[in-house]
């Protein structure tokens, strides 16, 4: 939906990013599973990913430390904050809410919040969820946190999954804005078709955990590679072209592209059919992995001090589901 004819605008003013101490080198994982560091890097771009060791702590605490970093950075308190969307596909558990847990872990104490799970495109979606909320002029401070930690559902017997995944967490607060800056244009999308390619098979009401599913590895990450990764190339260039022509903008008119990190062949193509220099991409995919709904918030954040008031940047990404979307913004500081 376009927001540009609305008179409340909604901007990032803030990013923050967190990531466990432990890191899982594709060296570690070759003595895990049949594969070498040679064999992931050309096919993925990923050389080590962020692991969340302590059998404690959960997406919620990698959220919590996020948000506590976008709060010493913003300057605001955390009973201040109106609402927190988290975007995730780990919850700490069905329910409560992640988001829930977050703001009792931070004292938001007058916030309310939900999760949204839309897999790897979860953080666009929840941002532009977030936006509307502050453009009704109901609410002044939104936080969207991008948190997953992929390693719970990974199995690490599988290495078609297990060298791409990784924990993190990112944290953006939006607050109000009349000026031309801000989320300006979004268009998410989903097709149900592509269940089959990218799930969970088990934990959920089809099939609720049992024994059996416990046996056969339902509760790990599904993934049919070749067909996601060609759904991904098309659907996530598609978007992101088409945004472009929608705000009638160019290659050179874009300052940065921030796409989801999953695979940097995905990103490449996304990038030649934007007419982008590589120099123009945020990537940090070889650090992290795919941290699923981190990812483009930690690029956020990693990038943030290369980022410009004005600067024109997209936002794409694609996920099981299939979901997929892009958002044009201007960054505001």
């Amino acid at each position: 939906m376009n927001t540009k004819n609305q008179n409340i605008a909604a901007k990032i003013s803030a990013v923050s990013g967190w990531v466990p101490d432990y890191v899982l080198t594709n060296k570690e994982l070759s003595k895990m599973v049949d594969t070498s560091d040679e064999w992931i890097t050309t096919r993925t771009g990923i050389q080590e990913r962020r692991i969340l060791k302590d059998p404690t702590k959960a997406t919620s605490d990698m959220g919590a430390e996020a948000l506590k970093g976008l709060i010493k950075k913003s300057g605001i308190k955390a009973d201040e904050i109106d609402l927190i969307i988290c975007a995730t596909v780990t919850p700490d558990m069905l329910f409560p809410s992640t988001a829930c847990l977050i703001a009792d872990k931070v004292g938001a104490t007058k916030a309310f919040g939900f999760d949204l799970s839309a897999a790897c495109s979860a953080f666009l979606f929840a941002l532009d969820c977030g936006q509307k909320y502050i453009s009704s002029g109901l609410y002044k401070k939104v936080v969207v946190i991008g948190a997953d930690k992929m390693s719970s559902i990974v199995d690490y017997n599988d290495r078609k999954t297990c060298v791409i995944f990784g924990d993190g967490a990112g944290a953006v607060l939006l607050e109000p804005s009349s000026k031309d800056e801000g989320l300006i244009d979004s268009i998410l999308r989903v097709d149900g078709s592509g269940s089959e390619y990218l799930k969970m098979i088990a934990g959920g009401s089809l099939n609720p955990a049992s024994q059996e599913t416990v046996k056969n590895g339902h509760h790990y990450i599904y993934q049919d590679g070749k067909t996601v990764f060609k759904f991904a190339v098309t659907n996530m260039a598609d978007v992101s072209d088409e945004i472009m022509k929608r705000n009638n903008l160019k290659g050179e008119d874009v300052d940065w592209l921030v796409p989801h990190q999953a695979n940097l062949r995905i990103i490449d193509a996304t990038a030649r059919r934007m007419e982008l220099d590589s120099s123009k991409v945020m990537i940090n995919i070889h650090k992290y992995g795919n941290t699923t709904a981190a990812t483009i918030p930690l690029c956020l954040h990693d990038w943030e001090d290369k980022l410009k008031k004005n600067d024109n940047i997209i936002l794409a990404a694609f996920g099981g589901g299939f979901t997929w979307g892009a958002i044009y913004l201007k960054w505001a500081y």
